[in-house]
């Protein structure tokens, strides 16, 4: 957590130094819907590579891409990018899944009754 959502406008980390004022409004609280102000994407301004498209190899590499940046853009990303970041990352695993319907399953990660 910031020290300005923790602290409001006052910030220890900052010798007691107000924070400059934002224009921003802060969520105080996250709804779980991160598209709310994110504009459309136009037909033209795709994200990448369809899914379907990629090879397997291309596909597993995209999705290790995004997964190793997760924790940097949840954390330091502007809506608009953590949303796309978001809507790219369901877009891969929703085409991961589809290729691979009775994955493997590591029997050390089910817990008792599944």
């Amino acid at each position: 957590m910031s020290d300005s959502v923790r602290y409001g406008d006052y910030s220890p980390a900052n010798s007691g130094k107000a924070f400059p004022p934002t224009t921003t409004p802060r969520r105080t609280r996250w709804d779980g819907d991160h598209l709310r102000e994110v504009e459309e994407i136009e037909p033209d301004e795709e994200m990448g590579v369809d899914p379907a498209d990629l090879t397997d190899e291309d596909l597993l590499r995209e999705m290790s891409s995004l997964h190793r940046t997760r924790l940097h853009t949840l954390r330091h990303a502007p809506d608009p990018a953590l949303a796309t970041h978001l809507r790219r990352t369901a877009e891969l695993e929703t085409e991961y899944l589809s290729r691979r319907p009775g994955r493997e399953v590591d029997p050390g990660r089910l817990r008792d009754g599944d």
